[in-house]
């Protein structure tokens, strides 16, 4: 026969969830799904890895200008006498590394590769981040949209998303952003580049995070919060963005974080093809297709710009990945 559990005399006149004798606060206290979520994520060393690189990386592109400034950095400063102009290549070994120069310095023009990774970051976080933030928008709105209500609506929008993913998109962007090139709705130059292959890439992108959220929504809409909500006297728009959308914010997240790389590479992509951003500002795509021709006398003009887009991917796919687990509610 087990023994009576003791109280003390300020436990006895506890809150009904009383404390045990014994036993911490912290060991039997109700926790949220986000702290539940929180404590997943923080067991994956991976995940948290590649959270804190994702965040140096952002927190690099932000303050890349101030950077510039304060370690006296040119991304667009030539340095002709640290190039052999015989072998179009830089002087000394691993591409020109130095002090004054760490990454060392392109072939052509003798800029500083380190100036140009950081000049490039933000160019290429802010396409990425602007493209997905359009598309996460965009195909949330209309995939809950055809979830909740079906019949025709949802027709309607199925076979939009089916008509936008039969479009050959790397094709279109080349021939959209080759044509705007001069000017369009008054912009022009880098910020216009920026600004079409954002809307390019994100407009016509969405229907994948947009099948998602229907997915998702057609499931949700069977539950008991939603009848409840239903028999309470509440309307459409109401049950759509108080009720469901709450609870698709973790796909949501999880989508963004693994179509952000996709995204980086897309821009890449565009910029090696000389439709994306145009020199002299700094882009990582552009700094590969320049050292297309120029890889044989200088490698590594090639594996800086490389390395930097495989770091980037990598992180936010590890970051997507443990996002994942941990918001999944069957995980351990």
């Amino acid at each position: 026969m087990t023994a009576p559990i003791e109280t003390t005399g300020a436990e006895a006149g506890a809150p009904p969830e009383s404390v045990l004798s014994g036993a911490k606060k912290s060991q039997i206290e109700g926790r949220s799904l986000s702290q539940i979520a929180w404590t997943r994520f923080k067991r994956d060393k991976v995940a948290v890895a590649g959270g804190i690189v994702v965040i140096l990386l952002v927190l690099m592109a932000v303050l890349a200008k101030p950077i510039e400034w304060i370690f006296g950095l040119d991304p667009d400063k030539f340095h002709q006498d640290l190039i052999d102009p015989a072998l179009l290549a830089p002087k000394g070994a691993w591409g020109g590394m130095s002090w004054d120069h760490p990454l060392g310095v392109d072939p052509q023009y003798g800029r500083d590769m380190l100036a140009r990774i950081i000049d490039g970051s933000w160019v290429s976080l802010l396409v990425a981040g602007g493209a997905t933030l359009l598309s996460v928008v965009i195909g949330t709105v209309l995939g809950v949209v055809a979830g909740y209500y079906g019949g025709w609506i949802d027709s309607v929008i199925s076979r939009l998303m089916d008509t936008f993913l039969a479009f050959p998109l790397l094709l279109f962007a080349i021939a959209i952003s080759a044509s705007v090139q001069d000017g369009f709705f008054g912009l022009n130059g880098l910020s216009l580049r920026i600004c079409v292959l954002i809307f390019v890439i994100g407009f016509f992108s969405w229907p994948y995070i947009g099948r998602i959220v229907r997915a998702q929504t057609m499931t949700l809409r069977r539950r008991e919060f939603v009848e409840a909500a239903h028999s309470l006297g509440a309307r459409g728009p109401y049950i759509l963005f108080r009720e469901l959308l709450p609870n698709l914010v973790a796909p949501i997240l999880v989508y963004s974080t693994l179509i952000i790389p996709t995204n980086i590479l897309f821009e890449a992509a565009l910029s090696f093809l000389g439709v994306g951003i145009a020199p002299p500002q700094a882009s990582w795509g552009g700094m590969l297709s320049n050292a297309v021709d120029l890889y044989t006398a200088d490698p590594q003009y090639m594996f800086v710009p490389g390395l930097a887009i495989f770091i980037t991917v990598l992180a936010f796919n590890l970051l997507g990945d443990g996002l994942r687990d941990a918001l999944d509610p069957r995980s351990k």
